[in-house]
């Protein structure tokens, strides 16, 4: 029994209009799992035979627009961490957050646990060596991870097929001058899928959504959740999906509405596919995700602080 969690960064629940990628884009799989091209604001709560999908609400009772550092920390404490500190916060985590994090993550509940988590995706060492000369910061998910000991993976670890890059397809790697293969897809969910088999519970980060709504580019949102469908058919399909749970989440609305560079305040999708579930899954906002995945693993005392 498993749990692989991808994160979609900036996807949220938009209208039928074209300012929103997903009304163009071909996406056979998540149709097939939700009886049709449902992903949108109007479609509310959808049920079927093997997935369900939960708007969910990101503001979490703060007023102004979800932002990204609240947000990921929420998904990956169940602490509602807007509340916490009054107000949404974008970009890194602060003092505050970090302290929530290395106390509160996934990581270090399951660790002490004696479960094993890992983050899948892959990192530059170009990456280390900016944040330890201050140019850049440890991110939400990085410092998450950290919080339970799990050792990051690396290019080498990419091209054993034991990690996945953040575009999935190796691209962005091979242009910033890293000499690995593009892989389809298909190979990086099949990539991703074996190596959640090996863990109870498995995160990976995809933040490319989020970059291309700030862009404000349709023909590039589509060509990229047509990408994004097949990767995530190849996932499913790889894992065992009558023990195995995977489960795509958000931070906050952006991808869905073209017509605006920055965040929006809709609802995110949480999509759970598999693991034979027979009753509702109790998710109504961000910090309802992490308790659920206790519960799933069975951690009965473990639903997550409050």
């Amino acid at each position: 029994m498993s749990v692989l969690m991808i994160f979609l960064d900036g996807f949220g629940l938009g209208d039928r209009s074209a300012c929103n990628p997903y009304k163009s884009a071909r996406t056979g799989f998540l149709d097939e799992i939700l009886g049709g091209h449902r992903l949108y604001a109007d479609s509310g709560r959808v049920d079927t035979s093997c997935a369900q999908m939960i708007p969910t609400d990101a503001a979490l009772g703060v007023p102004g627009i979800p932002q990204s550092a609240t947000g990921q920390t929420t998904l990956w404490t169940g602490v509602n961490a807007s509340r916490t500190l009054g107000r949404h916060l974008p970009a890194y985590p602060n003092t505050a957050l970090r302290e929530l994090l290395k106390e509160n993550s996934l990581f270090r509940v399951l660790g002490d646990a004696g479960l094993r988590a890992t983050f899948a995706n892959a990192y530059r060492p170009e990456y280390f060596e900016a944040v330890k000369q201050r140019k850049s910061r440890w991110s939400t998910s990085s410092v998450a991870v950290m919080s339970g000991g799990q050792p990051f993976r690396t290019v080498n670890d990419l091209k054993e097929g034991q990690a996945v890059y953040h575009d999935f397809t190796n691209e962005m790697l091979i242009q910033l001058g890293h000499r690995v293969d593009i892989i389809s897809p298909e190979q990086a969910g099949t990539n991703l899928a074996e190596l959640a088999l090996k863990h109870d519970f498995t995160l990976y980060e995809y933040f490319i959504t989020d970059r291309i709504g700030h862009r404000q580019d349709v023909y590039q949102g589509i060509k990229t959740l047509e990408a994004l469908d097949m990767f995530l058919a190849a996932t499913a399909n790889r894992l065992n999906l009558k023990n195995d749970l995977l489960l795509v989440v958000s931070d906050h609305g952006n991808f869905e509405n073209m017509a605006v560079k920055g965040h929006t305040d809709n609802l995110v999708p949480t999509i759970v596919v598999g693991g034979e579930l027979t009753e509702e899954v109790p998710i109504r906002n961000l910090a309802d995700i992490t308790p659920f995945i206790y519960r799933y693993l069975g951690l009965k005392g473990e639903t997550g602080p409050v």
